[in-house]
């Protein structure tokens, strides 16, 4: 029998070929399943080992997959939504791997020499934020690129300008009052030359308060008008003209309450100034300040008197302890004494009891 034979492959026994040699391996790399800017790489080539191929991005060895390609290798930053340079600027993303970040760089489109890398770049400079014309002159930037320095224009109230410094002012008489600085408040200019600016004085005309270059802040205290009338102490939390009736009314000790933008009600307790003595129990049920003396003072024996002590005293003799024919006394008629009364017999004084 000839051309019979079997060859079997060493690494895959189930692959078999008869009257020839068997195909023993298969690179899955060799169909480019990976394309271009990555690397396949297949550690199995035999062909009962499918899909165990793995892509790695040229640019990020960080970056594989296995069995599939990956997706993207690149990540460009300036793409990014909103974009990271903002507008006015250019934006260059250098090395696009997704391991590589914040290393984009933006350039402003007014001037190439600046630049920032990983964030926006500060392109515009107000040369008038730093007041280089002076307190007493009007500064204007029309264009803040960094490139364009040295271009500020100074001005004058009388018209006078000079670009790049202060300019020099012609002297004259300017009231800056006749411009109402002072927002209704009483406005005075203690010097009207043009060198003299912004030292006006603005004062209250209702309330407390005055300002030099600008609108005071005027005060009034409320507590002034006596608001929270007598026995009361008054205190003004914000004196501003812009905020009333925010004052506070708190009653004088002893008594209590407080309230806001009224006069309080206060509470005064009559037994707190012991009015009953010690040995009675005293009682306010009612302890405004319109009502007084309606205390109650109430004896250890129940007897009780408003607006004042009790007559707590107790005769004994009044039910008739002793009977008929003789005669009864309560020397001592306090209820803390009992038992204490003398009967004595009408026939005979002499018989005591």
């Amino acid at each position: 029998s000839q051309h019979d034979f079997v060859c079997t492959c060493d690494s895959d026994k189930s692959i078999t070929k008869i009257d020839g040699p068997a195909t023993c391996s298969k690179d899955e790399c060799s169909t480019d399943p990976c394309g271009a800017g990555q690397t396949c790489a297949d550690p199995n080539p035999s062909p009962a080992s499918l899909k165990d191929f793995t892509c790695t991005c040229d640019n990020d060895a960080s970056l594989s997959t296995i069995g599939v390609k990956v997706g993207s290798c690149t990540e460009d930053e300036c793409s990014l939504v909103p974009a990271p340079c903002g507008s006015g600027q250019k934006c260059e993303d250098p090395n696009t791997a997704k391991s590589s970040k914040f290393d984009f760089i933006c350039t402003c489109d007014s001037d190439m020499t600046v630049t920032e890398t990983g964030k926006a770049a500060i392109c515009e400079v107000d040369e008038c934020s730093s007041a280089p014309c002076g307190g007493t002159q009007t500064c204007l930037d029309t264009n803040k690129g960094t490139n364009s320095l040295n271009d500020f224009e100074c001005s004058c109230s009388t018209g006078t300008t000079n670009i790049g410094g202060p300019a020099t002012c012609a002297m004259g008489n300017k009231d800056e009052c006749a411009t109402d600085p002072c927002g209704g408040q009483q406005c005075v200019d203690p010097d009207t030359t043009d060198t003299s600016l912004g030292d006006f004085v603005c004062t209250c005309a209702t309330g407390k308060g005055s300002a030099t270059g600008q609108p005071a802040v005027c005060e009034v205290d409320e507590c002034e008008a006596n608001p929270c009338g007598g026995g009361q102490t008054c205190v003004d939390n914000d004196k501003s003209v812009l905020v009333s009736g925010d004052f506070s009314c708190t009653c004088d000790a002893p008594a209590t309450g407080t309230a806001t933008g009224k006069a309080a009600t206060c509470d005064v307790d009559e037994c707190l100034q012991t009015p009953c003595g010690v040995d009675q129990s005293c009682l306010d049920a009612d302890t405004s300040s319109a009502s007084s003396l309606d205390f109650t003072c109430t004896c250890k024996n129940g007897v009780t008197a408003t607006g004042g002590p009790a007559t707590c005293e107790v005769d004994e003799c009044s039910s008739s302890p002793c009977g008929a024919g003789q005669s009864c006394e309560d020397p001592n008629k306090s209820y803390t004494s009992q038992h204490d009364f003398k009967c004595t017999c009408d026939i005979d004084p002499s018989i005591v009891q």
